[in-house]
């Protein structure tokens, strides 16, 4: 679904890039109340974990791969203003360092796969949890039905930015039957990831999963014959020594699993085109497709270390320091945000007088 430079014209390139700034803008005072101390690390690592599993292609039908979007995902698990960021750091990670969607299109494609995965996901999920048995087992079935039509969502997104500004005279009926149809398949991936993911950390530690908030129900209490929440904790009681030292644990195994899955599964990954890039080319959208800005001067242009004559060492490299990078960037871009929420709520000085 990355969307290289030339499909998308410079004035609707423009206009998607305005759009996506507006949304980052939104979403980083939204992320303020989403991030505490223990989500904003984990924060980072949703990302760098998102930037891992989207180098796993996997096949979807003949000649044809997709991989995780990541919208549902992040939404889920740390909040969708949250979830927003944390695609567009991976989106920026990979533009910038590896090639991968273009420079110019980097609008369109935080447009398309991080803001509209993220709030057609949440929205659905939030729906369907609000209906469904109040358990851990409803959080995944939730999880598996909003990424599963994230992601065609996602293609109808792109469908109307390439209707609108198009590099070529391609119909759009054609275009969209295309994009969907193969979308609706890597769906099916990206629920089965998602879900699994989050079904994961809930079984472990709910509380650290943004969607299964208030999940936990209040222990009742019998008085006089009738039952009686028990009283709530103070906000200001401390995690007790075992929540923050598993709160560890998520993270470490979190990290290990991401370093493990683009230093060496990736390897193995389909070598298929994606469906972006199977439908442009069998469809003929690729025709005016511009070089990379990077891709001569990067050194981990195209997933690879420059100069490291071994694919399997070069691509297990190339996705290490993928997940580092990301990692960093990410946690230090939530713990900003954490920080700035701390600035925002501390008691200020009270005039005399007063």
């Amino acid at each position: 679904m990355h969307v290289p430079d030339g499909f998308i014209n410079a004035p609707v390139s423009a206009v998607t890039g305005v759009v996506a700034a507006g949304a980052i803008a939104v979403s980083l005072r939204g992320a303020r109340r989403e991030l505490d101390e223990r989500t904003a690390p984990l924060a980072g690592l949703v990302a760098a974990f998102i930037f891992a599993v989207q180098m796993l292609n996997f096949p979807v039908a003949a000649g044809t791969s997709g991989h995780l979007l990541g919208g549902a995902l992040a939404a889920i698990l740390v909040g969708p203003y949250t979830g927003v960021l944390c695609v567009s750091v991976v989106l920026l990670m990979q533009g910038i360092l590896f090639a991968d969607g273009g420079l110019t299109a980097l609008g369109v494609n935080i447009t398309d796969m991080a803001i509209v995965t993220t709030v057609v996901s949440y929205a659905l999920f939030r729906g369907l949890v609000k209906v469904l048995p109040r358990t851990r087992r409803s959080i995944t079935v939730a999880s598996f039905v909003a990424a599963l039509l994230s992601v065609p969502a996602a293609a109808v997104a792109f469908t109307l930015i390439y209707a609108v500004g198009g590099t070529t005279d391609i119909a759009i009926t054609k275009v969209a039957t295309a994009m969907i149809g193969v979308h609706v398949l890597i769906g099916i991936g990206e629920a089965v990831i998602t879900a699994l993911t989050v079904g994961a950390v809930v079984a472990v530690r709910p509380d650290l999963v943004y969607g299964a908030r208030g999940l936990q129900q209040r222990l009742k209490l019998r008085v006089n014959g009738e039952l009686v929440d028990t009283p709530a904790a103070p906000a200001a009681t401390p995690a007790p020594v075992a929540a923050r030292s598993s709160h560890r644990t998520v993270w470490i195994t979190g990290l290990v699993t991401s370093l493990v899955l683009a230093g060496f599964v990736s390897f193995y990954a389909s070598a298929s085109p994606d469906g972006l890039e199977k439908v442009a080319k069998d469809k003929g959208i690729d025709a005016k497709t511009e070089k990379h800005a990077t891709e001569d001067s990067s050194p981990l242009a195209g997933y690879g270390v420059k100069d490291v004559s071994d694919a399997r060492v070069s691509g297990g490299l190339a996705g290490v320091i993928g997940v580092g990078v990301t990692v960093v960037a990410g946690t230090g871009v939530f713990w900003a945000v954490r920080r700035r929420r701390t600035a925002d709520n501390s008691p200020t000085s009270v005039p005399e007088g007063v």
